[in-house]
């Protein structure tokens, strides 16, 4: 047996497979899943998620935008505000999102608070998905 994951985004079913481990990324770090783990309720952060595939050994990268992830009974369940697989995701456009968004965020002294928090949120967002190319990049997915 195996575990059943699914991530859910708020309007749909996002993915759903089988699979052999996961990798999440909690608010306190990485955090691996495989078949009977203790059950779990635990907060996400922006940043990766890996996943194992149950009939090869490859990974599959997904970019996580926050959220939650519930582990009980091998079933994984994944409620995340954005996701996206790293395989749908344009190099170019991302690695330009992330250094226009680092430079915002390096120059945002002169902004009230609530524009630093959409910045720093915006980073987070685009160096995640940064971080989901060059993690393919690293895998030779």
């Amino acid at each position: 047996m195996s575990l059943e994951i699914s991530i859910i985004v708020p309007d749909r079913i996002f993915w759903k497979s089988k699979t052999k481990e996961v990798i999440l990324p909690t608010l306190s770090g990485q955090m691996g899943i495989l078949k009977d783990h203790i059950p779990l309720l635990t907060g996400l952060d922006t940043g990766l998620m890996l996943v194992r595939s149950d009939s090869s050994l490859e990974w599959i990268v997904i970019a996580v935008m926050g959220g939650f992830a519930l582990v009980n009974n091998n079933k994984v369940t994944i409620l995340v505000n954005e996701a996206e697989l790293g395989s749908d995701i344009n190099p170019e456009e991302a690695e330009s999102s992330f250094f226009s968004a680092k430079l915002l965020l390096e120059n945002n002294s002169n902004l009230d608070s609530k524009k630093k928090l959409e910045s720093l949120l915006q980073f987070k967002k685009a160096r995640t998905r940064f971080q989901a190319i060059e993690e393919m990049k690293k895998l030779k997915i």
